[in-house]
């Protein structure tokens, strides 16, 4: 197996070299949103400077240009998720409004009485559009609990399907616990009752190799900036069949075929699903970070990734009062923990005025938290910038603190 130079993958993002409050940055809150390499901010910079121009039905030479470096994203967008068309591929602000575009389009098609299946451990992104479009549509929604590690409890999820279930909605890895969910093994779950599932990939696209096909999933949603992107820029993957049948999102220009005030139709896919004029510039930026993610070798990045987690954890263990949530097998890189009794938010203040950046609070997952009977986590997230000399730091500035709360 190769293994991963930290060190010249450290020199591609300048943002690492600053400091906070006088101390040396140790940025851990890549869970949230991962650091921009230079490549990345270079063709941000390049694209504005040297084709900005609306994309698609110009014929003038900067539209034409503009429109090429889209859809050449999109075809990096297909391949990195092994999707079979660039049509299934529709570009969006990001994985929370991917997720409200399948709930407000795909529910219309759903009957009164319908089911719609989630987990516990779902980013509010993936709960909200879901009772949103529920109580539009008359729909019932059902929730599948955790076991004491983290995982999800699938005998009580195969429990749930009854002959009214049209969908599951689940994430790929939590964010908060880290716990890496069996989707391919859900997804055949639910076809086999009829059902669909929607993935939310948001924190597994810059850690794993994902083949949406293999995994059986009918829609997967995913954002830029939790893997090395722009933010404000995402991706929706939808089977054919299912983006067809479903309703557009929004309407104006780009998302149409013909206009009248008799009647309007739509464009083909995946343009259906894209009003308005599109971010080119961060598409094709998105395309550069698939670029610097895929110059590594995803083993060597998540056996990296999974050493620093492991090594944190049996050093956080020997602190007194350490509680940590998610311990589930195979867990992803991202420890939520509290301290005793001390209040998160004092925790990553204190751990902030030493130069750690981690994310405090309910992570976007308050359902989860009053499973745990708790308000909030400190949460450390890692990429594969991060160094064991930075989990040391952190591990000296909580043994520091910890006297303190």
């Amino acid at each position: 197996m190769s293994t991963l130079d930290v060190a010249a993958v450290r020199a591609d993002f300048p943002s690492l070299e600053r400091t906070v409050h006088g101390k040396p940055m140790i940025y851990l809150d890549n869970a949230a949103t991962t650091q921009t390499p230079r490549a990345v901010v270079d063709s941000i910079v390049g694209h504005y400077y040297g084709h900005k121009a609306n994309v698609h039905r110009g014929v003038h030479c900067l539209s034409q240009e503009a429109t090429a470096a889209m859809e050449a994203a999109r075809e990096r967008a297909r391949a990195f998720i092994g999707a079979e068309s660039t049509s299934e591929i529709v570009f969006t602000r990001g994985t929370t409004e991917a997720i409200n575009l399948v709930a407000s389009s795909l529910c219309q098609l759903f009957r009164p009485g319908d089911n719609i299946i989630l987990t516990v451990m779902e980013h509010h992104s993936n709960i909200v559009p879901w009772q949103i479009a529920a109580r539009r549509n008359g729909l019932e929604i059902k929730v599948v609990p955790i076991l004491p590690d983290g995982s999800l409890d699938l005998d009580a999820y195969r429990a749930l399907f009854d002959a009214r279930t049209r969908l599951v909605a689940v994430a790929h890895v939590s964010n908060v616990l880290g716990t890496v969910n069996p989707v391919a093994e859900m997804a055949a779950e639910a076809h086999h009752h009829g059902a669909m599932i929607l993935v939310d990939g948001a924190q597994a696209v810059a850690h794993t190799k994902v083949d949406v096909r293999a995994i059986g999933a009918d829609f997967y949603a995913f954002s830029s900036h939790k893997m090395y992107g722009p933010n404000g820029i995402g991706i929706l993957y939808g089977r054919r069949e299912h983006l067809e049948a479903m309703p557009p999102y929004q309407g104006g220009g780009e998302m149409i075929g013909h206009v009248s005030f008799a009647g309007t139709t739509w464009a083909d896919l995946p343009y259906k699903f894209e009003a308005g004029t599109p971010d080119f510039v961060d598409a094709a930026a998105f395309s550069t970070a698939v670029d610097f993610l895929e110059e590594k070798d995803i083993a060597a990045v998540a056996a990296h990734e999974n050493a620093l987690t492991a090594y944190a954890t049996e050093e956080m263990m020997k602190i007194d009062g350490m509680r940590i949530f998610g311990t589930a097998p195979g867990k992803a890189a991202v420890i939520s923990f509290l301290l005793g009794n001390a209040h998160h938010y004092d925790t990553g203040v204190l751990l902030d005025q030493l130069g750690v950046e981690v994310r405090t609070g309910h992570h976007c997952a308050q359902p989860l938290m009053e499973t745990f009977g708790i308000e909030g986590t400190v949460r450390l997230s890692f990429a594969m910038y991060n160094t064991f000399a930075e989990v040391d730091a952190f591990l000296a500035a909580l043994r520091r603190i910890a006297p303190m709360l």
